[in-house]
């Protein structure tokens, strides 16, 4: 195993118990991650990843399409949600998928995460997190749904109706981060609700933002 491969490999699994230390699995700690390695990906092979461990983590090429006979029974139907996306996206470097309660909720609704909480814009989401219409899990129709969703370049997470989330970053980490901010954002939008309603950020929030990081980036 080569230092990258390792590094990667570790990677995926330092980001599968951030996610549980985070609160950002459901009750069954159901999820897929994956991150690619130029031509390759590493992704998870069965369902739960509360305690993913090396043998948990599988390569494929990102060419690869179809089912995979080395994988859990109900997780081969999601390799090409993952294999597509990369393939769709070339800046994508890595994709989490699960079930965090509160964006899920939103999902279930089959509502947009609104782009209200400035974490998110911290972490790229500027736009309202869409919503992926309902297909059977893994089907050409709900791969294509997010790939739809992925064609517009500002695009980095969608809800899955009915289902879940699925965030994607340059690295794990950055994607769980990005995962972290839309979790916040959707919980602190529930109890906004009850105040009378979650109000928009100014319009050139964004732009200030990005700013003010990429200034504070140099400095550093």
């Amino acid at each position: 195993m080569t230092d990258n491969t390792l590094n990667l490999t570790q990677e995926l699994i330092r980001t599968a118990n951030a996610l549980r230390e985070r609160g950002l699995l459901f009750r069954g700690a159901h999820a897929n991650l994956s991150a690619r390695q130029n031509d390759r990906l590493l992704i998870t092979r069965g369902g739960s990843v509360a305690n993913l461990g090396e043998n948990d983590l599988a390569w494929l090429p990102v060419a690869a399409e179809g089912l995979q006979a080395d994988f859990d029974a109900n997780h081969r139907e999601i390799v090409d949600m993952h294999t597509r996306l990369y393939r769709h996206r070339a800046d994508i470097g890595a994709i989490i998928h699960c079930h965090p309660t509160h964006s899920t909720a939103f999902a279930v609704a089959q509502q947009a995460v609104p782009a209200v909480y400035e974490p998110m814009l911290r972490q790229g989401m500027h736009t309202d997190v869409p919503v992926v219409a309902w297909a059977p899990r893994g089907s050409s129709a709900s791969v294509n749904g997010i790939l739809d969703a992925f064609d517009t370049p500002d695009t980095v997470a969608v809800l899955l109706a009915n289902h879940g989330v699925l965030v994607t970053g340059d690295t794990p980490e950055a994607a769980l981060n990005r995962l972290t901010a839309l979790e916040e954002a959707a919980e602190l939008v529930l109890h906004a609700r009850v105040l009378g309603g979650e109000k928009a950020l100014p319009e050139a929030a964004y732009r200030e933002v990005a700013e003010r990081m990429q200034r504070y980036r140099k400095a550093s």
